[in-house]
């Protein structure tokens, strides 16, 4: 039976290095005790920021060295917490952050009012006043640009004041579900014991004994289900907050409000759900083909998950993995490579699970450097989330290094292509490398699964999520029964005929982090769709086409997503993109089909 350790043995050098953010906690201590002053000085800029020049210029430079301390104190905070969720010193220390934080967005709160109230002529003889205030030009535009949307400078205090409330459902949630809940371990086929977590949870479904991914995926979703009202309550406090700060806004939905912060237009969600569903028959036949491959009479949600080629399984070490991530990542050119393996050498990775560390994986930018959490586990699929969140990592890296830190933080929306693109260059390099036929299957099934996974189920998660808003805007509230009927019927539009839509699956809703991050989940499927693009230009033109793609990953957020996007040679404004991507996942499954005869 595979133990967890404790977080204190877990060996240093399988830990990220929070001394690079402070040393110890109490220089933590000490430089968020210099911060207190943020609020009033921000404050010593209220009613004049709309009459000078040069004072509003020096309200962006302070705002930028605000930006620097708080993203410091933050990280430190939140890395020591998610590593060790029951460490109640590291939660207190994150919840008085968060609580600073509000302080600091409150005596902010004039400011946007106070920007948009300003005539043009007056901005523009601004800039000739004080030509540095030329480098925050974009930031105003964007300010101005949300006009419509911004209230008076006491509304728009309340607001900030109560953000704090906002996230009460995804703390709850995240506590509930790192820290809190617990499985009883799970037995296999011969009755030997394995550990249930929501960490260890995708590699026991993933494996080839039947008993063992059946025992897991029914004993995680029981013991969801007993606390299906906890989190029904949960997921409706989180739809209404989003709500609530739309319709205070004047914004004329909770997808408008979420999507308008980064530039992107609602098209663009609706326009993915409408594509995916005009392919949904590739997906269908793709789980026809698993359900002949396994041989089932009946092919289960908790069949999806293994590999159809089991006899190319392989153990694949974190050393392994780190040294065939670099040979992949070759073509965006040495300077990425070299990057990533110092990202390796200096400890930006917190790699194994232990006991309450949050589960999955991330990347947080930060400065100095970027820290990835990962849950390792020595398989396929663990070097590919390796790939894939040093993807986020190079991201947030180069566009700090390259973009003043008013434009260093990229949106949302084109998180996912790095990452994704990453995992593309990966495979592709695999594939490169294999004459075996049975690998080469068993690689093609794994690309099939970043497919379903990605594409199709992010956007079946998608789709959740704005029916979920949609029912709250329509005055309902969001009950179990409700949720479950919801889910169970987007997974038999999604998976098809072919599949026994277990009821347990109905509850998956309960355990999905991402429901309380804002309209973020189609982003994985828009992201992969340009990622599939970008790649293959990247391996068919070479270093014209890297070049592009590094440039877009140093640009922040200078440009909008679309345009950022755009100058690498992708437009997420049309169905192209996505229609490219199911299109080579139709040809994928034709030539898996021709493999396994």
């Amino acid at each position: 039976m595979k133990t967890v350790p404790k977080r204190s043995e877990v060996k240093k050098e399988n830990t990220w290095a929070t001394e690079d953010l402070f040393p110890s906690d109490e220089a933590w201590e000490k430089a968020f005790s210099e911060a207190a002053s943020y609020p009033e000085k921000l404050l010593s800029f209220r009613g004049r920021i709309s009459k000078d020049a040069g004072a509003l210029y020096e309200y962006f430079t302070l705002s930028d060295e605000i930006e620097l301390t708080l993203s410091r104190l933050h990280g430190y905070a939140h890395l020591n917490s998610d590593v060790d969720t029951g460490n109640a010193s590291y939660q207190a220390m994150l919840g008085k952050f968060m609580s600073f934080y509000v302080k600091v967005a409150a005596a902010d709160a004039f400011a946007g009012p106070e920007i948009v109230s300003v005539e043009e002529a007056d901005i523009e003889r601004f800039y000739r006043e004080e030509p540095r205030l030329t480098l925050y030009r974009r930031a105003l535009d964007r300010i101005r640009e949300r006009k419509p949307h911004t209230l008076s400078e006491g509304e728009e205090k309340l607001l900030a004041g109560a953000s704090e409330l906002g996230d009460a459902a995804d703390r709850t949630g995240s506590a509930f579900r790192n820290a809190d809940l617990k499985f009883p371990d799970v037995a296999d086929g011969e009755g030997k014991l394995h550990p249930l977590t929501q960490g260890t949870y995708i590699a026991l479904v993933e494996s080839s004994d039947r008993v063992l991914r059946k025992n897991a995926f029914e004993t995680l979703y029981h013991t969801f289900e007993s606390f299906r009202n906890t989190t029904a309550s949960l997921l409706d406090a989180q739809m209404k907050q989003l709500k609530y700060f739309a319709d205070a806004r004047k914004y004329e939905s909770s997808l408008a409000a979420s999507l308008s912060r980064n530039e992107v237009p609602v098209e663009v969600y609706h326009n993915l759900i409408k594509t995916v569903h005009a392919n949904m028959d590739k997906m269908h036949r793709y789980m026809r083909l698993r359900k002949k491959c396994m041989k089932l009479p009946e092919l289960h949600m908790y069949d999806i998950y293994p590999t159809l080629v089991s006899e190319a399984e392989e153990t694949v070490s974190f050393e392994e993995a780190k040294r065939t991530v670099l040979l992949a990542l070759a073509p965006l050119g040495e300077a990425y490579v070299n990057t990533v393996r110092q990202g390796f050498e200096n400890r930006w990775i917190d790699v194994y699970e232990n006991e309450g560390k949050r589960g999955g994986a991330y990347s947080s930018g930060a400065r100095p450097h970027p820290y990835v959490l990962l849950n390792h586990e020595d398989n396929l699929n663990g070097m590919f989330t390796l790939a894939h969140e040093m993807g986020h990592a190079l991201h947030s890296y180069l566009s700090k290094e390259n973009q003043p830190t008013v434009y260093s933080d990229y949106v949302i929306f084109v998180a996912e292509v790095a990452s994704t693109c990453n995992e593309a260059l990966l495979m592709s390099y695999l594939l490169k490398n294999t004459e075996d036929k049975t690998r080469r299957a068993y690689l093609i099934n794994y690309f099939l699964e970043q497919f379903r996974t990605t594409l199709y189920r992010q956007t079946m998660f998608a789709e959740f999520e704005l029916k979920m808003s949609e029912l709250v805007e329509a005055g309902q509230t969001l009950t179990a029964d409700l949720l479950c009927k919801i889910y169970h019927d987007l997974n038999l539009l999604y998976y098809g005929e072919d599949v026994v839509i277990d009821r347990e699956i109905d509850m998956e809703w309960a355990r999905i982090p991402h429901f309380f991050m804002d309209f973020y989940v189609f982003q994985y499927a828009t992201g992969f769709s340009a990622a599939m693009a970008l790649s293959r230009k990247i391996l068919a033109e070479g270093k014209p086409a890297a070049e592009k793609y590094l440039a877009f990953l140093s640009g922040g957020c200078s440009k909008t997503p679309i345009d950022l996007l755009r100058g690498a040679g992708v437009d997420m404004t049309t169905a192209e993109p996505i229609e490219t991507a199911l299109a080579t996942f139709g040809e994928l499954i034709d030539e898996f089909e021709k493999l396994t005869e």
